[in-house]
């Protein structure tokens, strides 16, 4: 009797665990909800300054700054936690795209927080600075490593290299506001080489294949940059350049805007951490601006305010549980 052809026998898998085997407490975290975190920082920051301007009373964004801050510092210290079990998850998450924007949302978080305490307690704002300033110095290093170390097809520039390679940018308000303003023209100068370059080969790229529906969320990364140039620009003295990079931050945006519906064809999904934080940054650069711009940024801030708090939510109820970590493929201590 002939023997059944090896494509045509049921494939084997291997008996469930019995009994399932418990993963140890924050040992998956997910690097994906720092994203949503981070639209959260800018937020509060573009609502500080829109309530400035509008000359209204200021607590309000005080007390939106004291619930923010807390949850991105419980997720630093729960991410901690998991490199405290294995140190070399961190290396494990980054080889996923996603991942590695959101490890990097998560040092640019921080210096995003040193900006919004810079006013209430300058001296630990410093240190918070510092730290986060070295740390995502670390991780680009860590991340050219995991990428040299990839298959080519996996170390193709994407949008989310802006949170890498080009983040330095969003600590440089936040050095300008403590007094360390040839630090925030440092910060500068470094970053927009890399967001010019990451610019540039993305539109090669565009040019040549379209990206992948489920992906597209992650195009928004390429607005932080430019928001935050305005920013550096305007706050080290070059207004020229602030002006121009202003002009095209809100043709970004209305191509953005354009494309809304084509960009999150695919439907909601943790990607869409994407959006808070270039959004939020570009009404606050909008805002500094004043004139015409200025009001464009408050036009901007308003539908903020509802959206980037609603995407961290949604993002956020899928972290306990394990369905973000499994979603987003992230690694286990």
């Amino acid at each position: 009797m002939a023997r059944e052809p090896a494509r045509f026998r049921p494939k084997i898998y291997p008996p469930p665990e019995f009994p399932p085997r418990r993963v140890p407490l924050f040992s998956r975290t997910p690097p994906a909800i720092f994203p949503p975190i981070l639209g959260l920082l800018g937020l509060v920051a573009a609502m500080r300054l829109g309530i400035g301007k509008l000359g209204l009373a200021p607590g309000i964004g005080d007390l939106a700054t004291g619930l923010v801050l807390p949850l991105w510092g419980f997720a630093m210290c729960i991410y901690i936690s998991k490199m405290v079990r294995r140190i070399s998850v961190i290396e494990d998450d980054l080889k996923v795209m996603p991942a590695r924007a959101g490890l990097a949302a998560a040092t640019m978080g921080g210096m995003v927080a040193a900006g919004l305490l810079s006013d209430l307690a300058p001296r630990p704002a410093t240190g918070i600075l510092v730290a986060m300033l070295v740390l995502h110095s670390l991780l680009v290093l860590l991340t050219v490593r995991t990428l040299a170390g990839l298959p080519p097809e996996a170390r193709g520039v994407n949008p989310g290299w802006h949170m890498t390679f080009a983040g330095f940018v969003v600590a440089a308000p936040a050095a300008q506001s403590l007094g360390l303003p040839d630090l925030a023209g440092l910060l500068f100068l470094v970053s927009l080489p890399a967001a010019v370059a990451i610019w540039s080969v993305s539109l090669w790229q565009v040019t040549r294949h379209i990206p992948a529906a489920p992906l597209r969320p992650m195009l928004a990364f390429h607005l932080f940059p430019a928001a935050f140039l305005v920013m550096a620009a305007s706050l080290t003295g070059h207004e020229l350049l602030a002006t121009v990079f202003a002009w095209a931050l809100l043709v970004l945006l209305l191509a953005a805007g354009a494309a809304l519906r084509w960009i999150t064809v695919a439907g909601f999904s943790p990607l869409w951490g994407a959006f808070g934080f270039p959004l939020a940054a570009a009404a606050t650069a909008l805002l500094l601006q004043g004139g015409a711009l200025g009001w464009a940024g408050l036009a901007l801030l308003v539908p903020g305010l509802a959206v980037v708090p609603w995407i961290a939510l949604r993002i956020l109820r899928l972290w306990p549980g394990g369905r973000l970590a499994a979603r987003t493929n992230a690694a286990e201590a």
